[in-house]
């Protein structure tokens, strides 16, 4: 039996949602998250409807590839990293950033020869608890970071926020103390605000926004 049901993808509405975040974030770079097929829209489809975009996020390496098989040459970020050694290779031929979270990961990047320098985002646990460095782990995180040979000089800086959504919980502001505690004295872009930080919580835009159900 045919389902009837049906989605209808509006390409005019995702452009004019991103020209909401982009008037919500002023002067910000945008890495638009289109993980998981763009949330079901199609992600190719909507990486080419957002060529405005500074770069894109996605939650794994099979994801960069489609982008980059369709012809989608803007900065592409894995957000959850890489899960083996072996994804660092191709991180490097189709010219991928990696988000770090744990010591795993870095341990990967160590053992990666020189060549060319692969771009990095350091995660920091500001209080979500789901992935990233504690605290107190980030300055010995870093220092690892930027004694690897494959690693990009400038290491970028993020955290991610749990109920940026709730505009009477002062989680969010906890969290952004927090986060600026852990990365007071470091060199590198900050990202930390979300669909919900960049409307809600202005002070969070940090260098890059990461929109994604808003878009």
């Amino acid at each position: 039996m045919t389902r009837p049901a049906q989605a209808l993808i509006d390409i005019q509405a995702l452009q004019h949602n991103l020209t909401r975040v982009q008037a919500a974030a002023p002067g910000r770079r945008v890495m638009a998250i289109i993980k998981a097929d763009a949330y079901g829209h199609g992600i190719v489809r909507v990486a080419r409807a957002l060529a405005a975009v500074d770069g894109f996020g996605v939650a794994s390496i099979d994801e960069a590839l489609v982008l980059r098989a369709a012809g989608v040459t803007r900065p592409i970020t894995l957000l959850e990293g890489v899960f083996e050694r072996a994804e660092l290779a191709l991180v490097r031929q189709h010219g991928l950033s990696v988000v770090v979270h744990n010591a795993a990961q870095i341990e990967m990047l160590e053992q990666v020869e020189a060549g060319a320098p692969i771009p990095v985002w350091l995660k920091i646990d500001s209080g979500m608890h789901r992935l990233g460095f504690a605290p107190p782990e980030v300055p010995a995180a870093r220092q690892r970071l930027e004694a690897c040979a494959a690693v990009a000089q400038s290491i970028g800086l993020m955290t991610h926020f749990a109920c940026a959504d709730e505009r009477s919980n002062s989680a969010t502001q906890q969290q952004q103390i927090c986060f600026e505690q852990a990365t007071a004295g470091l060199a590198g872009e900050r990202s930390c605000a979300n669909s919900a930080a960049i409307l809600a919580w202005p002070q969070t835009h940090g260098d890059w926004v990461r929109p994604g159900i808003m878009l």
